[in-house]
């Protein structure tokens, strides 16, 4: 991975956490840069599942590759607004 796939990974990723942080109800109690974090997080995981499924790479939008890290934001913004540990 070449340095401008690592940065648009990111911002991606940004974006990852931002959507997976709308798509969990009620108010997150973790901030701004732990869900940046989670975005990332899940934009590199959800992007080698959706690989090792087979449908990271699709004619035109990849739109199950980014439901995928949708979901895994969530699910990790949910984990993180639970901790306790992080308030």
């Amino acid at each position: 991975m070449e340095i401008s796939g690592i940065i648009s990974a990111i911002v991606i990723g940004i974006v990852i956490g931002v959507l997976g942080r709308l798509a969990v109800p009620g108010r997150q109690h973790i901030g701004v840069l732990w869900t940046i974090v989670v975005g990332i997080v899940a934009a590199f995981v959800g992007t080698a599942l959706a690989s090792a499924l087979g449908v990271a790479h699709t004619d035109g939008v990849d739109w199950i590759q980014w439901l995928i890290q949708i979901a895994l934001a969530a699910a990790g913004v949910a984990a993180l607004s639970r901790n306790k540990a992080l308030r």
